[in-house]
């Protein structure tokens, strides 16, 4: 089929940058090479740590025409579409689910470009081939399933075609309907939550905290190695371990793609107390990590959010996409929006099952998606 070489590579550094820069039509911090690459260079995944390496490239005649980020998992963590019980049941029934193979970005729950294509081709010339790729090298390294997460929704779609099962869940966005600044956002809202608001932040103030917003350029080695220490304290309070990502990670990221980041720090009496990590493109602020040294009263929800929003309007980036979860966001002018996952299962029966819970998981995202959409904090027109 017009000469298409298929492979699988070990890392992304295996791939000329210029090459695979010459795929890219966006800015989407996630998928560029400068991300991955330092996801593969600082080892947050690797095969110790369970993301085995192992993306697809599609060639023809010696030139990238397709790359698709891909991992062999030997567990679930850090992607945020949980197939847990599918595992158990595997388990219980003497089978073994992992490994897995993987298309994601780790450790990141944001929807977006999952495969990347030269200008000459559109993702239904390619998808079927895809397909059939990932059908083989599953069979040939005995992996249980290939998983797609946080798709763009024409992919899903193509997908799906295929018989590879959709999964939907929810996620909370704040919209930027023209906003000219915070009071106009504010404006919008019904009486009860904008004072809710304007209460949530009079109280940080009161608090003496000072916060600033740094773009990437600006901050420092040292900076990194501080916003590092409060993401580990804070997820260690929260699950027990100290994160996924380590200072090198961040580290490099600021060095090699200062132009996608944005941090949001608190400070009392010039005492760094907290920081919030954001990646921005050219229409979207991405609010990803969140860590302090010591809890104050509601200023989380203002270093992630509300000046995650003032950015938004300064700047006049159409969407905030402040992460996974998080229902209380509605509360703060976030609206919900559908995400996507697509599973193939190698054994059928194990298929059908899963099959089967899905569509039942359908029917209860798509309540819950309306329910939530009816307490928009939001004025009726």
């Amino acid at each position: 089929m017009k000469n298409f070489q298929i492979s699988f590579i070990s890392s992304i550094s295996e791939i000329d940058k210029s090459e695979y820069q010459s795929l890219l039509h966006t800015e989407y911090p996630f998928i560029q090479y400068e991300f991955l690459h330092a996801l593969e260079s600082s080892s947050v995944v690797s095969e110790q740590t369970g993301w085995k390496v192992c993306h697809l490239v599609i060639k023809q005649q010696q030139t990238l025409i397709a790359f698709m980020p891909l991992y062999l998992k030997s567990h679930s963590y850090g992607e945020y579409v949980f197939d847990f019980e599918w595992a158990k049941a595997y388990q219980e029934n003497g089978f073994q689910y992992y490994p897995k193979l993987l298309t994601a970005i780790p450790f990141t729950p944001v929807t977006g470009c999952r495969i990347c294509l030269h200008p000459e081709y559109k993702i239904e010339d390619l998808v079927s081939l895809i397909f059939d790729a990932i059908q083989e090298y599953a069979k040939l390294i005995g992996a249980s399933s290939w998983h797609l997460l946080f798709p763009q929704q024409q992919l899903s779609k193509e997908l799906n075609k295929l018989e590879l099962m959709q999964r939907t869940g929810v996620q909370f966005h704040w919209l930027n309907h023209d906003y000219k600044d915070f009071d106009s956002f504010l404006a919008s809202m019904n009486s009860k939550r904008r004072k809710d608001i304007r209460r949530e932040r009079k109280k940080v103030t009161q608090q003496d905290v000072q916060l600033s917003i740094l773009e990437g350029k600006d901050i420092d080695k040292g900076l990194w190695g501080k916003f590092h220490l409060f993401y580990q304290l804070t997820y260690a309070k929260r699950s027990g371990h100290g994160g996924y990502l380590s200072k090198l990670f961040f580290q490099t990221i600021g060095k090699k793609m200062p132009e996608s980041i944005v941090l949001v720090t608190a400070s009392i009496e010039d005492d760094l107390v907290a920081a919030s990590l954001f990646f921005k493109d050219e229409n979207t602020l991405y609010g990803r990590y969140w860590g302090c040294k010591q809890e104050y009263d509601f200023l989380h929800f203002e270093a992630c959010y509300y000046q995650g929003i003032e950015y938004c309007i300064k700047h006049q980036l159409s969407k905030f996409d402040a992460g996974a979860q998080g229902e209380h966001k509605l509360q703060r002018g976030f609206e919900p929006v559908e995400t996507y996952s697509n599973h193939w299962i190698t054994d059928e029966s194990f298929s059908d099952a899963i099959n089967h819970h899905l569509q039942q998981e359908k029917i209860y995202t798509k309540h819950y998606f309306e329910a939530a959409s009816n307490k928009s904090p939001f004025k009726k027109c």
